[in-house]
């Protein structure tokens, strides 16, 4: 009985002697999963609220961006990419706002809040991935005052049609990195 007590404890003692690695960088992962654009998307629903809509979909730590992890800084630039290009290609809201009749339609504005709710995602995930890279090292500055700037106007434009709808593209893209 005390052999064995005596030999769990030996097992115990050299199990907490092992070393540890305490002066390792602390990295986050595993925060965001590759997703389809149209999951990701914010331009359904009504305008308004499109900088918390698009915080919640990418739930990145900003209060602590310097541990962000290689892969989900990849997946915020293919999703900020796809996001342009729902904006300016084939299929994307340019081509559906004129479609549409323009923006003065009411389908053709809806299309619009919807343009400008995707704005916002584009402009946030680049924010975001300026800021992460800066957090790490990287000299961001000019860059990332140019895209708040966009950013802030997006916002304010999403907010003035607050509780309009919005209506947003059949886009097919990804947050794969390529």
């Amino acid at each position: 009985m005390y052999l064995k007590a005596a030999f769990l404890f030996s097992l115990l003692g050299s199990s907490l002697a092992l070393p540890s690695r305490t002066n390792s960088p602390k990295v986050k992962r595993g925060v965001l999963t590759v997703q389809d654009y149209s999951e990701f998307q914010v331009s359904d629903g009504v305008a308004g609220n499109a900088l918390a809509e698009v915080n919640a979909k990418f739930p990145i730590d900003q209060s602590d961006l310097a541990s962000v992890d290689e892969e989900d800084l990849a997946i915020l630039k293919a999703a900020r990419e796809t996001a342009e290009a729902a904006e300016t290609q084939e299929g994307g809201f340019n081509e559906a706002i004129e479609a549409a009749g323009g923006d003065e339609t009411e389908a053709g504005a809806a299309l619009q809040r919807g343009k400008i709710k995707n704005k916002v995602l584009k402009l946030q995930l680049s924010v975001l991935a300026l800021q992460i890279e800066a957090a790490q090292g990287k000299d961001t500055a000019t860059k990332l005052a140019e895209q708040q700037k966009k950013l802030q106007k997006n916002i304010q434009l999403d907010e003035a049609e607050a509780g309009q709808p919005s209506t947003p593209v059949d886009f097919q893209g990804t947050s794969q990195p390529n």
